[in-house]
């Protein structure tokens, strides 16, 4: 049966604009006042594209439900798990917007419902997942509807999932487009430099004569969360380091593992030493998961080992321990997983278990290849064809031009039918295909870009790209280890790895207890100065040790130097 919407009912009465007071008073409460990080968002976002970026309980989703009011138009959220959507539904509803959302758990009927009151201005908010941008009736719906702003929440979804697992969140830029070119908006609680720029280039924020963006980064701390790292020499060794540690802390907790076998061993193990736990995976029935997770909500359960599955959404305050049995492939992933501890400010603890063979694992998960040759020859050849009307000759010679009055491009569905290629599969070609200048969606249609190599030229240009990435993807997951290995301040390693400044020691990590923070404040770099390589060109300091600098280059990722040797040698030097 598909959920109940507890919003208030779509009226088609359009909601005119609203000025800033009574939009807060609305939302927060009468006497209420903007926090720092949603008066910084709310400053700027008429005029300028926006990546927000601030902790847990900073409000994110009030700056959206905020400036909906303030522009009178219609909000459109994509929002990637239907838990997710349902607790923003409800808390859209509770300040007295009218929210629907669009998924595979309402009905073509209620769908349909939902798309004309958008249309006919009866609804504030539509959420939906990224894959409803890629149906043609939804961006017909939502491109009338006269949409003002375009939100993309957990917005380092864009990096984590777009390349693999979900590849429609590679095509939001397009689908903005498609909508009419809305304000851009994106939300998420963690994101280091490279992901930053990711979000901005693959939403096309700040092209065509849209302003310079603005990204904003607030403080991403969480202090009452202690922070600790152990080595295990073995697999073994770590999973009964897990279930000791879970044993001994009081009160509620998430263990992480990265394989359902391995969430289904842990709580076993957890249940046998006397501490029962539930399990969360993506192979278990939807109807299992999600009564797992409102166990574990509404306090009748205690302790969830879970996949990264289970996390979004998931809004229990009083989590007071936070256990990986295995490092997630990414830093970001890490912070958003460890940052479910400690939601109400008192304290908890966030540990990361692993052995050296851990990382290893973790590079094969990042090792996918890109869309085959074939594949992308196939939906070349439809889209140049349909621009031309005519085979695409000479593989070498260039594309076609779109222009001379053929037919305007191909939707998706026309492309996967001309093309023979699955749905799935077309979404990464054409994401791939549109990241080097191949390929165009202009409203909802696929055309050439004019001006384009040769089909060779492009399939190679693909292959290129997809080896820089996974470079910079090997790298992140070398991040991971240098945080697991560090026996520096690992709060402050960690903060300025994902792009904050916090030279002192924090006191309230495993490092810190030990005495084995360094003092950097003198250090001869800083986080955030750019640097030269004599060999890897320009490059931002992410992080620096008592003995070592980790610096982002655009091509490498993530390198860790020798800092005395390394600049001693003249390797690296200040821009």
């Amino acid at each position: 049966m598909a959920p109940t919407p507890t919003t208030p009912v779509a009226t088609r009465e359009p909601r005119g604009r609203m000025p800033l007071d009574d939009a807060v008073a609305q939302v927060l409460g009468a006497d209420a006042r903007l926090r720092e990080a949603q008066r910084d968002a709310l400053s700027g976002l008429a005029g300028h594209d926006t990546v927000l970026v601030a902790r847990t309980g900073a409000g994110k989703t009030a700056v959206y439900a905020i400036a909906t009011l303030l522009a009178g138009r219609l909000t459109v959220v994509v929002s990637p798990l239907l838990a997710l959507q349902r607790d923003q539904l409800d808390a859209l509803g509770e300040v007295g917007l009218r929210a629907r959302a669009l998924s595979s758990a309402y009905t073509p009927a209620q769908q349909r419902r939902t798309l004309e009151a958008a249309r006919e201005g009866g609804l504030d908010v539509v959420l939906l997942a990224p894959e409803q941008l890629g149906r043609p009736p939804v961006v017909e719906a939502l491109a009338a509807a006269d949409v003002g702003l375009l939100v993309v929440d957990e917005a380092h979804c864009v990096s984590e999932w777009g390349h693999d697992f979900r590849p429609d969140y590679l095509l939001l830029g397009a689908a903005a487009r498609a909508l009419g070119g809305p304000r851009l908006l994106a939300l998420t609680a963690t994101a280091s430099a490279h992901v930053r720029e990711e979000i901005v280039g693959r939403l096309g924020m700040g092209v065509d004569g849209r302003g310079e963006p603005r990204v904003l980064v607030h403080d991403a701390d969480r202090p009452n969360v202690w922070l600790g790292a152990r080595a295990a020499a073995s697999a073994d060794e770590r999973d009964a380091a897990v279930v000791e540690a879970a044993l001994a802390t009081e009160g509620a907790g998430i263990v992480y593992a990265r394989t359902r076998t391995h969430v289904d061993a842990l709580a076993q193990a957890l249940t046998d030493a006397g501490r029962p736990a539930l399990t969360y995976h993506a192979g278990l029935p939807g109807s299992t998961r999600e009564e797992a997770q409102d166990a574990f909500l509404s306090g009748s359960a205690d302790l969830v080992v879970a996949t990264s599955a289970f996390g979004m959404g998931v809004d229990r305050a009083d989590v007071r321990f936070v256990l990986h049995a295995g490092p997630p492939p990414s830093l970001d992933a890490y912070y958003q997983e460890a940052g479910r501890a400690g939601r109400d400010d008192e304290p908890a603890v966030a540990v990361l278990f692993r052995t050296p063979d851990d990382f290893g694992f973790n590079q094969y998960l990042r090792s996918g290849g890109p869309p085959r040759p074939t594949t992308l020859r196939k939906v070349l050849t439809a889209v140049r064809r349909a621009a031309d009307g005519g085979d695409v000759g000479d593989s070498d010679g260039g594309g076609a031009s779109g222009e001379g009055g053929g037919p305007p491009g191909l939707t998706r569905t026309e492309l996967a039918e001309r093309s023979g290629v699955s749905s799935r599969t077309l979404v990464r070609a054409l994401a791939s295909l549109a990241q080097v200048g191949a390929v165009d969606e202009v409203d909802g249609r696929w055309v050439p870009r004019p001006g384009a190599l040769g089909v060779d030229a492009l399939v190679r240009a693909v292959a290129a790209e997809h080896e820089r990435r996974q470079a910079v993807d090997r790298s992140r997951v070398e991040l991971v280890r240098t945080y697991a290995d560090t026996a520096d301040c690992r709060r402050r390693v960690l903060l300025e790895l994902l792009g904050e400044e916090h030279p002192e020691r924090c006191g309230r990590c495993d490092s810190c207890d030990a005495g084995t923070s360094a003092e950097v404040v003198d250090a001869p770099l800083r986080a955030g100065q750019a640097v030269v390589h004599r060999e890897w060109g320009e490059g931002t300091v992410s992080v620096v040790e008592a003995d070592r600098v980790t610096v982002l280059f655009e091509d490498r990722g993530y390198v860790t130097l020798d800092l005395a040797v390394s600049l001693d040698s003249g390797l690296l030097r200040p821009a």
